[in-house]
């Protein structure tokens, strides 16, 4: 029998289904319309309860998340589908830098990344009409759209919150844009330059505590490591995953990038006695399961599919985009009721059924690597292992490319290759279908990238060739 951290497959025995229109109280919650599956669940008194070896259990609030559309119902199919609708065409980057070290201020990275994407699909820059990004980025479209010189602004997009989490989304959106014939020639991306507007790793802050900070910030918790080891420690407590599974995911982006002539960590390899020996940053968390910290840019230039042939041998087909939070997924304070989380709960099942595909499809992965531990929650939630058997499957073996089971993160991800706040995530998996990877998985035909696990809102995506077409 599933667990109830597992999603049964459709049709399963091991679930209740409560179908066409109507109501499911779950406590205060209330489920209306839609089809929806309550694996091994009774309603009994307005509580969700499990039967688990005979005996009838208060099911954790955190497990209330396997209430969820179910995946086929959820299916977007035919016109209102992204699949296979558009393309990217063009791939860009800065140099990437060590934070500080950029000759370049962060607007002129950022056109650099964008000028490359144009040049490599070979269209003029003027021909971009839309623009979309995330995480507050300070390239205004106006700013970006008066410096190329171009004619009319027709998307002007930002993915609202959830910092890192909202990279793929963004993709999403331009993708949803051309689709709908809003704009033609969307430009995707992230520019970011923390040696001229501050380190993201840095703790502390201002002198006034407002908001959600105030109640973490006077008892200790200044820094994003320490905000989400919480999380990952009670992954690793309640589920007995090994943090082994963060040391794997390091020393495979740390291999891989010492064939990336780009990355920064490239002449530097991690060994496991290295990474053993490493200073504590905050448990479960060592040095080098924390992201770098960087001045870079990176585009990624879409447009529809029935263009891309014309500019390019390789298109890149966008085969699904999803973005998603669950219940309470921005409750303050370490509130939110399914805490050990990476947030793609709801949206990994919409992604898949977009798609087309099934995780056992995907060549390639590429997952936001802010800290180790958040990418083993991706790889769980989004299908690629499980609860039971991650500690077997997530292992350097089968992380590396090009013949491992599940290669991982090729470049070398924010771990080793440059933190573009997640955007080189997205270009590795575009690069992986087009076979100019520094580390290639052969003849690779779908591949995958998440966004930032465990913020509020999460996002991911899927690329496919045109034999998945």
């Amino acid at each position: 029998m599933a667990s109830d951290r597992s999603w049964p497959a459709t049709g399963s025995d091991d679930r209740s289904a409560i179908n066409g229109v109507g109501a499911l109280a779950v406590g205060k919650l209330i489920l209306t319309s839609g089809s929806f599956y309550v694996p091994t669940a009774v309603v009994t008194g307005g509580r969700a309860r499990r039967e688990t070896k005979g005996a009838l259990h208060v099911a954790s609030r955190r497990s209330w998340a396997v209430l969820r559309p179910d995946p086929q119902g959820a299916a977007v199919t035919g016109d209102r589908s992204l699949r296979g609708k558009v393309a990217v065409v063009g791939i860009g980057e800065s140099a990437y830098y060590r934070y500080g070290q950029s000759p370049y201020s962060e607007f002129e990275l950022l056109l650099q990344a964008i000028l490359a994407a144009c040049e490599d699909a070979g269209i003029a820059p003027r021909e971009i009409d839309g623009y979309s990004t995330y995480a507050a980025d300070r390239g205004l479209p106006t700013r970006i759209h008066t410096a190329l010189g171009c004619d009319d602004i027709r998307l002007s997009n930002m993915q609202w919150g959830s910092g890192g989490g909202g990279t793929a989304a963004s993709i999403g959106s331009a993708a949803a844009a051309i689709a709908a014939g809003t704009a033609d020639c969307v430009v995707a991306y992230r520019g970011i330059a923390q040696g001229q507007y501050g380190r993201f790793g840095a703790g502390g802050g201002s002198r006034t505590v407002s908001g959600t900070t105030k109640f973490t910030l006077p008892y200790g918790q200044m820094s994003a490591a320490q905000h989400y080891a919480m999380r990952v420690n009670r992954l690793f407590e309640t589920s007995g995953i090994s943090p082994d599974t963060q040391k794997a995911v390091s020393l495979a982006s740390y291999h891989h990038a010492q064939q990336n002539p780009r990355a920064i960590m490239q002449g530097r390899p991690l060994t496991p006695e290295a990474y053993d020996e490493s200073r504590w940053i905050v448990e479960p968390f060592r040095l080098f399961d924390c992201c770098l910290e960087n001045d870079c840019a990176a585009a990624l230039l879409l447009v529809p599919a029935e263009r891309a042939k014309d500019l390019t041998d390789r298109p890149v087909y966008l085969l699904g985009a999803q973005q998603g939070g669950g219940y309470r997924s921005h409750a303050a304070a370490h509130n939110n009721p399914d805490y050990d989380t990476g947030g793609y709960k709801t949206a990994s099942p919409r992604l898949f059924a977009q798609a087309g595909v099934t995780p056992a499809d995907v060549d390639a992965v590429q997952v936001y690597e802010n800290f180790t531990g958040g990418v083993v929650m991706a790889l769980i939630e989004h299908g690629f292992c499980s609860y039971e058997d991650a500690n077997e499957v997530i292992t350097f073996e089968n992380l590396v490319a090009p013949d491992g089971r599940l290669p991982l993160n090729t470049s070398g991800g924010n771990l080793a290759e440059c933190y573009v706040h997640g955007f080189g995530i997205m270009v590795e998996a575009a690069r992986q279908i087009r076979g100019d990877s520094p580390n290639p998985v052969p003849d690779a035909k779908v591949s995958f990238a998440a966004s930032a696990p465990m913020v509020e809102v999460g996002s991911s995506l899927i690329f496919g060739s045109e034999e998945v077409i």
